[in-house]
């Protein structure tokens, strides 16, 4: 095994079965996200990680404490790793969103980069979130794992910033369900994605389109 970081989105919250724009308002976890959460920690935490890192908002911070108290590895937290700053929008349901800022949701929705009144754009997010995946993947030993408890948007952005996708293609990546998390893997040729919104644990790839061998050193 070569170094790995597993990047994991937190459990339900209310807002998220409401249909709520949360960003970076802090929303705690609701009675489902809290089952998803252990469902899914006691899988993760199989993977022995040696680090656990967590955007500081509860509804992270609480799923990353779960997978703690399983494998005995603390939860440190790191505001990069928050979701994406939704300024205005925060707290309203999609439909209300466009019909109170038509022209910016339009052209969100056409795939512009857009900053509603006090927010972030996908940039400055995809930024924050891959500065942390490099300080992550510099500090980590060996055949090491860690996991990084974080939110949707940021995830998706800030995975395709680091991995040197151009902005133009990270719409081409799916969102995260709740408790759902990709995987990133070192091989010879650099960091690449192995899983992607997965809920099960990683497991050897079988096919025609080997990247690396087990006779590799």
């Amino acid at each position: 095994m070569r170094r790995r970081i597993v990047v994991w989105r937190h459990g339900r919250t209310e807002w998220n079965a409401r249909g709520l724009a949360q960003g970076q308002e802090d929303v705690a976890l609701d009675d489902v996200g809290v089952r998803q959460a252990r469902e899914a920690a006691a899988r993760v935490a199989a993977l022995s990680p040696a680090r656990i890192m967590s955007s500081d908002l509860q509804r992270a911070s609480t799923t990353a404490t779960i997978l703690s108290e399983l494998c005995g590895v603390p939860v440190e937290l790191d505001r990069r790793l928050r979701e994406m700053h939704l300024g205005a929008r925060q707290g309203m349901p999609l439909a209300e969103a466009f019909e109170r800022y038509p022209a910016q949701m339009r052209a969100w929705r056409a795939g512009e980069d857009v900053r509603l009144e006090g927010g972030e754009t996908y940039a400055e997010t995809a930024g924050r979130f891959a500065a942390v995946l490099e300080d992550l993947s510099a500090a980590l030993g060996q055949q090491q794992t860690a996991v990084m408890v974080s939110h949707g948007a940021a995830m998706r952005v800030g995975i395709c910033h680091w991995l040197g996708f151009p902005q133009p293609l990270w719409g081409r990546f799916g969102g995260f369900a709740n408790c759902s998390w990709t995987v990133l893997e070192e091989d010879r040729l650099g960091w690449r994605i192995t899983e992607w919104n997965a809920g099960s644990l990683p497991e050897p790839v079988l096919s025609d389109d080997p990247r690396e061998s087990a006779d590799d050193p």
